[in-house]
């Protein structure tokens, strides 16, 4: 056996530690001011004791330990966790040489304990077990053999809940967005442990905050306020969670004070991990580009973010769409789909994969007019600052035929053209209808 005991730097991070200790050991119980843990089952998968002892206290995150110990019990990594934090040296002998001090069983027998002579666990030890238990109480018989070993120890282990919702009564009452944001540290340094301990990634966040007052200038309040919180990939990032959480709430106004702060999550999914990649345009430092385009969504609004999307259609107006950057899982346009981190970025994202080119696609212009210009046509050929000269063939368009939406469907015929002063066009020449008499040319893009 091999137990390890630690103590929190503050009372608030007791929960968050058991809960992050959950990752290492399923046995993991709350003992009076320490967390303690049994790993000897985890040794090997963590590398050693050292290598998790390592990980377990500096790759804690926010968390921090005041104060650890370790021993083969226990009782024994609680007393050398107590004589640590008071400042004095372990002894020789473990456990024979421990103060009884240190041991909570024997804290009310310990006037009388010193006046026999007996200050140590080894001499409470040599002591008659009959006269031991009849003069005080089984319970410290029962400590002494399970923190020599001799009998098993048995805590309420502690487990995690299905789901996340935690609620916190706020010291002063909140009067402002930033006033909760600091109220709400706490609670987002349990969701992580939460999270690294349920091995699973938010994707949606509530955040709910009590009202202090229930009528305000004669007007009635609601009773709570929420505001809620998502993000485009599952995080355990609570950098990024608490960005978010400050440019939403930086608009935020508070109808009245808040006197309690909730925080429970709406929406997750098993964690895979946090990618890496061994190339080092992949690892620049900084902020990533789906958190960027995440926080700026919230402060310039999702109307304000916006990328193109392609759409299989072969009118060339409606090959691509503007939309919130929200709303198609970042990188589900061409541009953005180059690399295979930002492929593989948009397949987990649950984005469609996206049309294919075509062999045509090549001639496309790279600028598009928003709405075609006519052209005057003179002996049947289209001006544009003088003649223009077509360079190719037609290539014929037929589409939204098949629209209800659409009152004529497009019937055009396009080419590339050059004009002596305006260099390479793309024009279109619509289909003759029955009452025209000759056909109408259109400027629909621009060749650099």
């Amino acid at each position: 056996m091999y137990w390890i005991a630690l103590q929190a730097s503050r009372d608030e991070e007791v929960t968050a530690w058991g809960w992050r200790a959950l990752r290492f050991t399923p046995r993991v119980a709350r003992v009076d001011e320490a967390i303690l843990l049994e790993v000897a089952a985890s040794e090997r998968l963590f590398g050693g004791r050292r290598r998790l002892q390592r990980t377990l206290l500096k790759e804690s995150g926010e968390l921090q330990a005041r104060v650890w110990a370790a021993g083969p019990t226990a009782l024994v990594a609680l007393s050398l966790l107590r004589m640590r934090r008071a400042g004095q040296e372990a002894p020789q002998q473990v456990p024979e040489d421990l103060p009884l001090s240190t041991f909570t069983a024997a804290l009310p027998h310990l006037t009388t304990l010193e006046r026999i002579g007996c200050t140590t666990l080894g001499q409470l030890r040599q002591l008659p077990r009959a006269g031991l238990s009849r003069r005080f109480g089984a319970d410290l018989l029962q400590a002494l053999d399970c923190a020599l070993g001799h009998k098993p120890e048995r805590y309420p282990w502690l487990t995690l809940p299905a789901s996340f919702d935690q609620n916190v009564e706020l010291v002063a009452l909140a009067t402002s967005a930033q006033d909760l944001l600091f109220a709400g540290q706490h609670l987002l340094t349990l969701l992580q442990a939460w999270l690294q301990g349920r091995n699973l990634g938010v994707l949606a966040l509530e955040l709910e905050w009590t009202l202090d007052l229930r009528r305000l200038d004669g007007k009635l309040l609601p009773s709570t306020e929420k505001l809620e919180l998502r993000t485009a990939q599952p995080t355990q990032d609570m950098q990024h969670l608490r960005r978010l959480a400050s440019e939403q709430l930086a608009r935020t106004t508070l109808s009245a004070p808040a006197n309690h702060l909730r925080l429970r999550s709406l929406e997750t999914v098993p964690w895979g991990g946090a990618s890496t990649s061994l190339l080092p345009e992949d690892n620049k430092p900084g902020e990533k580009l789906h958190q960027l385009v995440e926080r700026l969504s919230v402060r310039l609004g999702e109307g304000n973010v916006v990328v193109p999307e392609t759409i299989q259609d072969h009118r060339p107006e409606c090959m691509q769409e503007w939309k919130p950057a929200d709303s198609v899982g970042w990188g589900a346009t061409v541009g953005w789909g180059a690399t295979p981190a930002l492929k593989e970025m948009r397949e987990s994202a649950g984005v469609a994969p996206q049309p294919t080119k075509t062999k045509d696609a090549a001639l496309l212009p790279p600028w598009l007019l928003r709405d075609p210009l006519r052209l005057q046509v003179k002996n049947d050929k289209p001006l544009y600052q003088g003649p223009l000269q077509l360079l190719t063939r037609a290539r014929r368009i037929e589409a939204a035929w098949w629209d209800t939406g659409v009152k004529d469907p497009i019937l055009r015929d396009y080419f590339i053209a050059r004009s002596e002063a305006a260099g390479l066009l793309w024009i279109y020449r619509e289909r003759l209808a029955a009452d025209q008499d000759r056909a109408q040319w259109f400027l629909h893009g621009l060749y650099a």
